[in-house]
């Protein structure tokens, strides 16, 4: 991909606010059932994982010069899992079952959580603040998801490597497909406790701009870092990849887990999000993973 790293960023940018919007208007205009809810979950999931070890954490190491690249990065994933695990304990602010369905009252789901999951439909009354919590905890959640996709295509920038596209896309596509559901949580829950449809526009939008947000704020502050910019960069993206795995194994795919019925294509659609991103990163030139020193290394031996 030829495009500079600045015009992805704006297209990505723009996609992901406008598929977070139209996620908030989903529950007004389409019927999201038990079952399509769990495999967009399981998708999700597995893309999100396949991005976080066959992107993030690799191109993490491959940005450092240290002899201690790849002690670093794993250090400053387990920083950013454990961080993000600390956000969804604190704010419980999740509800990815949207469906109102008797199939979603069955035998999946006779096991219990502690944050809502909706099965009473829109006739439950909540807090009329509840969604409060669930806004704050989101907007720190998807601002670290604006994080990543900063830091991936400032890794262009800074290397010049060339590969911020088809890296970009990987990372793209897993928040693209993951912001609608943030979205419908937030806007259920508002909408459960009696909240005005003008009310629920305003914090849809709101909440669509903060990915954008963090994204542009890391993409364009990280130079403030001089010499260590190299180091923020690589920084970034091993805490994004913990942020990521967290998501998908703390937070997605125990949702789908406790689901005894659909096991085939929730299965197939978690494997099918793995493969897409090993396909991504396949795409990729061989010099993205290879360190700035044994890239040169390389380049030498090949004269």
């Amino acid at each position: 991909m030829t495009a500079s790293p600045t015009l992805l960023l704006s297209i990505y940018c723009i996609a992901i606010a406008l598929f977070s919007l139209l996620g908030g208007l989903l529950p007004s205009w389409v019927r999201m059932t038990h079952i399509r809810t769990q495999l967009i979950m399981s998708f999700v999931s597995g893309l999100m994982l396949g991005v976080a070890f066959f992107h993030l954490l690799p191109h993490s190491i491959a940005l450092q010069e240290s002899d201690q690249a790849v002690d670093i990065s794993v250090w400053w994933l387990m920083t950013g899992l454990i961080v993000m695990l600390l956000l969804l304990r604190m704010f419980h602010f999740h509800q990815h079952d949207f469906s109102h369905d008797e199939h979603a009252h069955g035998q999946g789901h006779a096991h219990k959580h502690d944050h809502d999951h909706g099965h009473d439909g829109p006739k439950t009354r909540v807090n009329g603040l509840s969604w409060v919590g669930i806004a704050l905890g989101l907007a720190l959640h998807t601002l670290i998801d604006g994080v990543a996709l900063g830091a991936v295509l400032q890794g262009e920038a800074t290397t010049g490597t060339g590969i911020a596209g088809l890296l970009g896309v990987g990372v793209f596509l897993a928040i693209l497909l993951h912001k609608p559901l943030d979205a419908i949580s937030i806007i259920t829950v508002m909408e459960a406790g009696g909240w005005s449809r003008s009310a629920r526009t305003l914090a849809n939008v709101a909440f669509a701009l903060m990915c954008p947000l963090g994204a542009m704020l890391f993409y364009f502050g990280v130079d403030l870092l001089g010499p260590a910019r190299h180091y923020g960069v690589a920084v970034a993206l091993a805490f994004s990849a913990g942020a990521f795995i967290c998501i998908a194994l703390s937070d997605l795919l125990p949702e789908v887990h406790f689901h005894s019925h659909d096991r085939g294509k929730l299965t197939f659609a978690f494997l099918a999000g793995i493969v897409l991103a090993y396909s991504i990163g396949s795409l990729e030139p061989a010099s993205a993973h290879v360190a700035h020193g044994q890239e040169e290394h390389t380049v030498w031996l090949s004269e």
